[in-house]
């Protein structure tokens, strides 16, 4: 098992869960955060740290879209380890679905 975020932080990317990570598995990308499948450890503590419920384990999950998209973009993207500030219109995001069609961004964040 692992842990993938999936399209629920698109556009309200939410860093708490990066501070309690102890292997530094996640990934920032431009407007979403992707957790390395191979080098997450499945302690969980990220999990709750979510205020979107956007991080979930790969067993609750209906198809491999998420783990196959974490992989593919924690390859490209700079890690991430501290905490930052959410966009200001994360709050305006957060109900919304369909966000992977409408918001998603291939494009990297800016790392630590």
């Amino acid at each position: 098992m692992t842990y993938v975020v999936t399209d629920a932080c698109i556009r309200c990317k939410y860093t708490d869960c990066v501070e309690v990570c102890p292997v530094d598995c996640f990934y920032e990308g431009e407007n979403m955060l992707v957790i390395n499948p191979e080098e997450c450890i499945d302690c969980g503590v990220c999990e709750p740290e979510c205020p979107e419920v956007a991080i979930l384990p790969d067993s609750m999950l209906d198809d491999e879209q998420w783990v196959e998209h974490n992989q593919e973009y924690s390859r490209i993207w700079p890690n991430i380890r501290e905490r930052k500030e959410p966009p200001a219109d994360a709050d305006d995001y957060a109900a919304m679905s369909g966000k992977l069609e409408r918001f998603f961004s291939p494009k990297p964040g800016t790392g630590d």
